[in-house]
């Protein structure tokens, strides 16, 4: 019981430590995002997320042995046995190097060939894009490099690190947006080759710390083959998975290139950045809790991994609702007052990504559950043929000639089908979870949401009653985060969680005292 006290301080150690770095990050590149618009350009703004979206469509496939790395290392530290920690680093490592080595060999043939010839760009452009491609593709190999020794920092819980490096970071974005406004050179050449430079720094910085700091990342050529047939194994069935995310994502952002031009795929890219900040939210919570769930898992204890999940899924979807909820309603608004301009259909994109990150708490805190155990086959497979068919329907709605914010609704009921289908039946047949737990949470999230949006709802609709959009605007968000906030705490929250979390809190206030 003490050291489930002491892992529990733990994640909300984490928890806090990863909240600061999102506060820090969320703040600047918004206003980046403002002046990169203003300087870029819509035009050049979605150049350079078509064809570094293709590129990413590529690196996605890195996190499937990115998940895997994560997963056989924090087991590991479970089970306490240094030696084979050290031999799971070194093979996984070496598993990543020669897959980066394949990405560079197709990107630059296949790759190549697609951004030359179906990716729509102007012609007075295409030079500037290939620049951003290759730089683009150079990022992709050192962070498919890197995916060991970040699972390594998240395996050993130190993300009071990421809290730290987030300021250089921000610092040295700022200045990259400072250098934006006074060179007269290509601007979208200069953004992708300092953004370039900023990345690839602070990736030395990381592999730095690991090496002094965690003795199993000292690498050693090792390719032990029990150990890479165990990852590839786990990571293969994961691939599904992961490319499902990259259509749902980067792959959704090329076809919407190649039948709409790059102002259409600006706004989406601008609305997908918002919704990203506000995911933070769920996701830095859900990071500080997840080697625990694995952790636990390993050492046999099954009720407390449990636990974790569901309250990581309640606690996530509550901070995700409480963001939510006034995003959707001030949408256009927001969107004003960040860019000066809202380009079309961005409002419409944000409402339903914002709709849709509310499902994905589900998806993603359940598949934890599924990832402790190391038994992923079944909801990879199933899940990506749901996203797969959702991307081939947009592709389809697209060459008839629909709206291109038919992405997003198809997304959008993708997404639900995972998680509020797929995702419990997987629970409930793999890692023996009861459904009726399952439809406990989701009966105690569904009854918050339904009293949390009657009066922000109704104060949208009437909202002519407002002086002005900014009255309006405030009132709007404040009246949201505290319907949220409280139908969360009374409804959402038992009894003895909300005693916990006020005696926590009173201890906290006590100790400053003293």
């Amino acid at each position: 019981m003490a050291n489930n006290s002491v892992n529990n301080k733990r994640i909300a150690k984490n928890t806090i430590a990863l909240y600061f770095r999102m506060m820090i990050t969320m703040a600047v590149s918004l206003y980046t995002s403002r002046v990169i618009l203003e300087y870029l350009g819509v035009q050049d703004y979605g150049i350079y997320n078509a064809v570094g979206g293709f590129v990413m469509m590529l690196s996605y496939l890195n996190s499937s042995l990115s998940a895997g790395s994560s997963r056989f290392l924090t087991y590991e530290l479970g089970t306490g046995n240094r030696e084979r920690l050290h031999q799971v680093f070194s093979s996984v490592l070496t598993v990543h190097i020669l897959f980066a080595l394949i990405i560079l060999i197709l990107g630059e043939t296949i790759g190549l060939w697609f951004v030359y010839n179906k990716i729509n760009i102007p012609p007075d452009r295409i030079d500037a894009a290939i620049w951003c491609y290759h730089l683009s593709l150079l990022t992709c190999m050192m962070t498919i490099t890197q995916a060991p020794y970040n699972a390594s920092i998240i395996s050993h819980e130190r993300m009071k690190l990421y809290a730290y490096t987030s300021i250089i970071d921000v610092m040295a974005k700022l200045l990259v947006v400072y250098m934006l406004t006074l060179t007269s050179l290509d601007r979208l050449k200069v953004y992708a080759i300092l953004l370039f430079i900023v990345s690839i720094s602070m990736m030395i910085f990381y592999r730095w710390y690991c090496v002094r700091h965690f003795e199993e990342t000292h690498y050693n050529f090792s390719y032990d083959k029990s150990i890479i047939k165990e990852v590839l194994s786990y990571s293969g069935w994961n691939v599904f998975a992961t490319t499902s995310v990259s259509l749902c994502t980067q792959g959704v952002t090329v076809i919407t290139n190649m039948f709409f031009n790059p102002g259409v795929v600006a706004a989406r890219a601008i609305a997908n950045q918002v919704d990203h900040t506000a995911r933070h939210f769920f996701t830095n919570f859900k990071t500080a809790s997840n080697p625990q769930i694995v952790k636990s898992y390993a050492e046999g204890d099954y009720e407390r991994s449990k636990f974790l999940v569901f309250q990581t899924a309640k606690f996530g979807y509550f901070l995700m609702l409480m963001l939510g909820l006034p995003i959707i309603l001030v949408a256009h608004p927001l969107l004003m007052g960040w860019l000066g301009q809202v380009p079309e259909y961005s409002v419409e994109y944000l409402q339903f990504a914002i709709l849709t990150s509310l499902a994905a708490v589900f998806d993603t805190t359940f598949y934890t559950a599924l990832y402790a155990k190391g038994q992923i086959k079944e909801n990879s497979f199933v899940s990506s043929l749901s996203i797969f068919v959702g991307f081939i329907v947009i592709f389809i709605l697209f060459k008839l000639g629909f709206s291109p914010t038919w992405s997003a609704i198809v997304l959008f009921i993708s997404q639900c089908v995972i998680a509020f289908i797929i995702k419990p039946i997987m629970l409930v047949k793999i890692v023996n979870y009861r459904l009726s737990e399952i439809l406990l949470l989701f009966a105690d999230c569904l009854k918050v949401t339904i009293i949390a949006i009657v009066v922000p709802v109704t104060l949208y609709v009437f909202k002519s009653i407002f002086p002005n959009q900014i009255i309006e605007f405030i009132i709007l968000v404040i009246v949201s985060v505290l319907s949220v906030a409280l139908s969360s705490w009374f409804l959402g929250l038992d009894k003895g969680v909300r005693n916990k979390l006020i005696s926590s809190i009173n201890n906290k206030f006590k100790k400053n005292a003293l």
